[in-house]
């Protein structure tokens, strides 16, 4: 919190410290864990983004948010299916459970047997904030999102801390739709690229030569 405070004084930004479960690195460094789904799917985004690093989409990562997201959002799809594919075939029985985790998980989300929807919450959230930036209301869409905060807190979710920060870092993953990602057009792009690939290698193959999000809609266009 220090940290934070020091640096949104000093550059006048919006920032926020957050614990990661993987970093790029070669080779890759991984939280410690033993939910092998979710540490099968984050070893293949880590890896997945070295073999990016050496490819347009990779090596333009700090070009601009939009990239940013078509590089997280394209981890974040290869991390899933290769660790599934991974669990399935060496750990069939972690798979099978994993699968009515998830399902169960569905369940239990419903807003209409809990009440609350995070990901419908959190997309929700997002539209707004920037509906009041772009109209400039900078005092205003900081209210909103600590009120925000202490709703999502009050529904079990402890978030330390909702500002723009927190939608530049988590809205970067859209592999799923709604949540921070708001109604950034990036995100749905890319699962659409994924969509109309024939293969996991196709899509990954495609968008790792692109190095703008133009060139994303181009070939979605054709």
């Amino acid at each position: 919190m220090k940290l934070e405070n020091q640096v949104d004084k000093s550059m006048d930004v919006s920032s926020l410290v957050v614990p990661v479960g993987g970093i790029g690195t070669y080779p890759t460094m991984i939280e410690r864990t033993t939910a092998l789904d979710w540490l099968t799917a984050t070893i293949a985004h880590e890896w997945t983004h070295n073999w990016l690093d050496s490819r347009p989409l990779g090596l333009n990562y700090d070009t601009s948010p939009a990239i940013r997201t078509m590089n997280e959002t394209t981890a974040d799809i290869v991390g899933g299916e290769v660790g599934n594919a991974l669990l399935k075939r060496y750990y069939p029985e972690v798979a099978a459970q994993y699968s009515m985790q998830v399902q169960a998980a569905s369940l239990s989300a419903s807003p209409a047997l809990a009440g609350f929807d995070f990901r419908a919450e959190m997309h929700t959230t997002r539209v707004h904030v920037d509906e009041l930036l772009a109209a400039g209301k900078i005092t205003e869409a900081e209210t909103y999102m600590e009120q925000r905060r202490q709703v999502f807190w009050d529904n079990g979710y402890p978030i330390r801390k909702l500002n723009q920060a927190y939608f530049a870092f988590y809205g970067a993953y859209a592999d799923v739709p709604g949540g921070a990602a708001g109604e950034d057009p990036v995100g749905p792009a890319v699962r659409a690229l994924r969509a109309q690939s024939s293969s996991l290698a196709a899509f990954l193959k495609t968008i790792a030569q692109m190095s703008t999000f133009q060139q994303l809609q181009d070939a979605l266009a054709h």
